[in-house]
């Protein structure tokens, strides 16, 4: 995405202290001597809003200045470099890491990242469900940064045109994209249906949509062999089928789709907040043409994923205290408004979707948060990495044609099942 969302090891937490003092809280006295220089690694910044947010803290810290290291921006590239920097130790690079929401779990599962004191963070300022995305086992090895939820893009000048609302339903979706889109000589509606993470996102909507789920609360139990997610993923297949999902759009990441909505090719596209920001702008040929609306669902309303990313200490930070100390500034209030207005990343903050000014600046912020209250996170599970190459494998067969929902539904069951343990 770009949009573009994982606890053996728990011998540090981290307290940011008024005087700049961190101290163990897990039953260890140790005073770290702990501040100095930072290397933080993150999926690549397409918008080039977080290099000067770094540059701010880089003038007032003079002594805890912070390199940024950009990865590619496609999420599973970034989460094996991550992965192979942590796997390397004492030798490895980054101390802090912007780490897609579901890492979280994985990364502190297998001792990669540092648990953190939950007194030291404002949660209580963030939006609920954000919060659950950066606990593991009942503790809190991450911080949010920035969150997310799926919303549905459409040309309102076309369905003014037409007189139709904008979707509320699968059906309302379906009828539009497969009988007006053509008459415009576009295609219907896209998401982003290459097999990585992004798939595995709009697999889970589908599902959840739906009324089904994948894993259980407790990312130990398998429960998509149901009639519900047999449904979400039908959705997904009769799209292609029937020609209003186009076969192209099964080669679409985040940007591929959001180029080919923004160019006109379609009436419909799911994607995330930052797609609707490009797409309105002024400079866009679609400004003013473009409209947003919550992910419709079989009944209604559907069941966005949460995305966005959280920050976590690398269990082998030179310099924690000074990690701990960035994490405040970069969730701090004035800092998340920066994220919204020179990113156009969603904060955490709570506060911020209230502002009138911001309400004014980013129309579709209220949808946005309506969405944001009802999203689910993706499956929790030590093995997410192999949780999401299973769903993404198998959902993409089954909307290349290889084979029906219900057979994908087990093969789903049966695949997710035979993953081991960590």
């Amino acid at each position: 995405m770009r949009w573009m969302h994982a606890a053996r090891r728990s011998l540090f937490i981290l307290a940011v202290l008024a005087a700049g003092c961190v101290a163990s809280q897990s039953g260890y006295d140790e005073q770290l001597a702990d501040r100095g220089p930072l290397t933080m690694a993150t999926a690549k910044d397409l918008t080039g809003y977080l290099r000067p947010l770094l540059e701010g803290w880089n003038r007032t810290h003079p002594g805890e200045h912070v390199t940024l290291v950009e990865l590619p921006d496609s999420a599973d590239e970034t989460h094996a470099q991550m992965i192979t920097d942590l796997r390397d130790g004492v030798r490895g690079r980054f101390d802090i890491l912007n780490i897609d929401v579901n890492w979280t779990s994985e990364f502190a599962a297998a001792g990669w990242i540092r648990p953190l004191p939950r007194d030291r963070f404002p949660l209580k300022s963030f939006l609920a469900p954000v919060v659950a995305t950066a606990t593991y086992d009942g503790r809190l090895y991450a911080v949010p940064y920035v969150t997310n939820a799926g919303l549905l893009l459409y040309r309102k000048d076309i369905l003014a045109k037409e007189s139709v609302s904008p979707p509320r339903t699968w059906a309302d979706l379906e009828r539009a994209a497969e009988f007006i889109a053509p008459k415009y000589g576009m295609d219907g509606y896209a998401g982003q249906f290459l097999p990585y993470e992004g798939l595995t996102v709009n697999a889970a909507e589908a599902i959840y949509s739906a009324g089904g789920t994948i894993l259980d609360d407790e990312g130990e139990l398998v429960t998509v062999g149901s009639p519900a997610a047999q449904e979400g993923i039908g959705f997904l297949v009769r799209g292609v089928q029937e020609g209003w999902i186009p076969k192209k759009a099964l080669t679409y990441k985040e940007e591929e789709s959001r180029q080919a909505f923004q160019d006109g090719s379609l009436l419909f596209l799911r994607n995330w907040p930052y797609a609707y920001v490009a797409a309105s702008a002024r400079t866009s040929a679609l400004a003013d043409k473009v409209g947003v609306v919550p992910l419709p669902g079989p009944h209604g309303a559907g069941t966005s994923v949460l995305g966005g990313s959280n920050l976590a200490v690398s269990a082998h930070a030179r310099h924690a205290g000074s990690a701990a100390r960035l994490i405040t500034y970069l969730t701090s209030e004035p800092v998340q408004r920066q994220v919204l207005e020179r990113g156009a990343l969603p904060p955490v903050r709570a506060a911020l979707y209230e502002d009138p000014e911001l309400a004014q600046q980013f129309p579709y912020l209220s949808t946005l948060r309506a969405s944001l209250m009802t999203a689910v996170p993706r499956p929790k599970s030590s093995r997410y990495d192999q949780v999401s190459l299973v769903v993404q494998a198998v959902v993409h067969d089954a909307m290349s044609g290889h084979e029906s929902p219900s057979a994908a539904v087990r093969r789903l069951a049966y695949e997710l099942s035979a993953i081991p343990p960590r």
